[in-house]
């Protein structure tokens, strides 16, 4: 098994989803024992390799495993795991084992909906392990099928609506990156060497497609290359204007999924820029640049503006995500805005941008999931999301009060929390290159304080309103969700060297795919 402990682990959640479609229906117990057995054990194998399997220090992929898949077309199951990936994983564990615990205990069609649920999550893992480019396509596609089902079938009163917002948005996305797929194997063959899918080949092919991949249209290979996996890969994480479907797909959504929704899902499309968008058009990277750093200050502004008119909490809580993404933009395109002459700049900046970015991913996960699990836990009492509805709950509800200002107060960046050093370090690493664009920056951490405080005075603070009076603390079951995260966020505050760590050799190992000539 240990030549293919990857294998078993991707192989894990479907296996206990198929085991769920045998349990009978009227066994809700049952279900919900499965799931959460299933995503507990994955957490627990994965602090398992931290604590001893997994060596921080290499940069490369350990635990890789490569097996023929379609042979005609070079089609390998091959998985692979670094430090990205690990930390990913981790949040994606522990969010999809929270979400589980999240359910209420009585759902109706309780095992479809968590059968869909270790699919999504088995999905997930597979494309964070994938090394092979068709795989990682494949594993892609699957998770939009029980996305669609959970927010269609388990969320509000216009689930179907936002349900099919989201595959519309998805596929647009996916049959963009399948074109970029294709073209990039094809391209991989045209020497007289045989096609691969192998990412981490065609990384290695990628510096000379610059120079000899030719033109279309007016524009180099590459570059068309680099906008198609970009645009593929913006569509989920999301960039505007292409997020508009995911305050719909928040609000109509069930609180657990919404959790899982923006913990993790919203990664996947950073993931993929770092592991396939940007190693494998380097050079259109660095001159477009210029691009990712407006469409990241552009997230980080517009999403904090819209979020500061809303009053439904969930909404406000969606587009604080959209706002946070954008430092991812602004992080990667610190990186490749220095290989723009600037050969003279030594690794520091960079790393720090890549860093930044890299820890936001889960900085994000983190206070994103608890502030829906916040929105939830209100709606539970009151039956609707409307801040003008609120206040003082803090009085009558001091565990709720202590969960929330540290959720709050962790998506604000407050130093000691986990929202505060990755913000910093992208910050720090994308000054050198983008001055203009840190600067507007400040102005969209402004606006993120101001609706981000707004809400924490309407929700907790000044009089109690007669109808919120009789709300209950949070009971065990919440606590229980919430407290993890809690206790993240002040970890990571405190101490981001738990991750940093982790991530730090792969990340120096992403910085070698620049261009060689503009390398320290």
């Amino acid at each position: 098994m240990g030549e293919h402990l990857l294998s078993v682990f991707v192989a894990l959640p479907f296996v206990a989803a198929l085991l769920i479609a045998l349990i009978p229906r009227t066994s809700q117990a049952a279900h919900r024992f499965v799931a959460g057995t299933t995503t507990a054990a994955a957490f627990a194998f994965l602090i398992g390799l931290v604590f001893g399997g997994f060596d921080p220090s290499q940069g490369g992929l350990q635990f890789a495993e490569s097996t023929s898949w379609i042979p005609r077309f070079q089609v390998n199951w091959a998985l692979g795991m670094d430090g990205l990936a690990l930390v990913l994983l981790l949040l994606s564990a522990l969010i999809h084992f929270l979400a589980v615990i999240a359910t209420k205990p009585r759902i109706d069609g309780s095992k479809g909906y968590y059968a869909l649920l270790l699919l999504l999550f088995g999905g997930v893992n597979g494309v964070f392990l994938a090394t092979d480019l068709f795989l990682f396509y494949v594993f892609w596609e699957l998770m939009l099928i029980p996305m669609y089902f959970l927010i269609g079938i388990w969320g509000g009163e216009q689930r179907k609506r936002a349900a099919t917002k989201f595959i519309l948005y998805t596929l647009f996305g996916s049959v963009l990156m399948l074109v970029a797929v294709v073209a990039v194997y094809l391209r991989s063959g045209a020497d007289g060497v045989l096609p691969t899918f192998d990412i981490f080949a065609l990384q290695a092919q990628a510096a000379g497609w610059a120079i000899e991949g030719g033109t279309l249209f007016g524009l180099e290979w590459s570059t068309w290359i680099f906008a198609l996996f970009f645009l593929a890969f913006a569509v989920k994480i999301p960039v505007v204007p292409f997020h508009t479907w995911l305050p719909d797909a928040h609000v109509q959504a069930p609180t657990p999924i919404s959790v899982i929704l923006a913990g993790v899902l919203l990664k996947l499309g950073a993931y993929g820029m770092l592991r396939i968008g940007f190693p494998l058009a380097p050079d259109a990277f660095a001159e477009l640049a210029w691009l990712v750093a407006t469409l990241g200050v552009i997230n980080i502004v517009y999403g904090a503006w819209v979020a500061l008119a809303q009053t439904d909490f969930k909404r406000l809580v969606a587009y604080s995500s959209v706002s946070h993404m954008g430092f991812f933009l602004l992080g990667i395109a610190g990186v490749a805005g220095l290989t723009q002459g600037a050969a003279h700049l030594d690794a520091g900046p960079r790393f720090n941008s890549i860093a930044g970015a890299s820890l936001q991913l889960v900085t994000h996960g983190i206070s994103a999931a608890l502030m829906f699990l916040l929105v939830g836990v209100v709606y539970d009492r009151a039956h609707s999301r409307d801040l003008n509805r609120f206040g003082g709950l803090g009085r009558i509800m001091p565990k709720f009060f202590v969960v929330a200002t540290v959720g709050f107060f962790s998506s604000l960046g407050l130093p000691l929390l986990a929202g505060f050093v990755p913000e910093a370090l992208t910050l720090f690493g994308a000054w050198p290159s983008w001055p203009l664009h840190v600067g507007l920056t400040a102005f969209g951490l402004m606006l993120t304080a101001i609706y981000l405080l707004q809400a924490y005075r309407s929700v907790l603070l000044g009089p109690t309103p007669r109808d919120c009076k009789g709300y209950a603390d949070l009971d065990r079951r919440e606590m229980a969700v919430t407290l993890p995260l809690v206790v993240a966020s002040v970890a990571l505050g405190v101490a981001p060297f738990l991750v940093l760590d982790l991530l730090a050799s792969c990340l120096q190992t992403i910085l070698r795919t620049l261009p060689p000539e503009v390398l320290p």
